[in-house]
């Protein structure tokens, strides 16, 4: 429950900065960011994100020989990889063409929501080239989507990563993003 800038957490009062420090942030994604340019603009985002709360980014190895093997096999050996990468306790989030879009303010709005709500991690996730397995979309406790438009995966790493820290722009009042 949000009291003014306070929230009642496990029954005491804690700001919204005592929130955003008790949570963090993962992004986990399949297959690393090749292209130097999109990991210098991330590894940046990632500096900023850090001053607000603790994030990082969280990679498990593409699928060897997927050329070779159906689409079914290939989101199930992912999905091992990406479970495997994940802690009980998290709260997944997948970040899927078929989820929910936001606005950045809408989405500062989900962040602040979760922070009162999230007690260890929020864990996002970018899937391989075929998307999800039934296994994951059950594991997920929410589905957003950036785009109705198609991305490539270290795009949409780049893209997360500044609308994290424009949404931490936002809740703290800063003069990042305009109306």
């Amino acid at each position: 429950m949000v009291i003014g800038t306070l929230f009642v957490f496990e029954d005491q009062f804690i700001s919204i900065n005592e929130a955003i420090i008790a949570m963090k942030i993962g992004l986990l994604s399949v297959g690393k960011t090749d292209n130097k340019h999109f990991a210098r603009i991330i590894e940046d985002y990632t500096k900023k994100i850090n001053y607000y709360l603790p994030f990082e980014m969280i990679y498990v190895p593409d699928v060897k020989n997927r050329g070779r093997l159906p689409t079914t096999e290939i989101k199930k050996a992912e999905e091992e990889k990406l479970l495997a990468a994940m802690h009980p306790s998290d709260q997944v989030v997948l970040l899927d063409d078929k989820g929910k879009q936001l606005d950045s303010p809408g989405f500062s709005v989900y962040l602040e929501k979760k922070m009162i709500s999230v007690p260890k991690r929020l864990l996002f996730i970018v899937g391989g080239p075929y998307g999800f397995s039934p296994g994951l979309y059950n594991r997920a406790t929410d589905r957003l989507s950036l785009s109705p438009m198609t991305f490539t995966h270290e795009m949409v790493r780049m893209i997360f990563a500044e609308q994290l820290y424009r949404a931490m722009t936002i809740l703290n009042n800063e003069p990042y993003h305009h109306e």
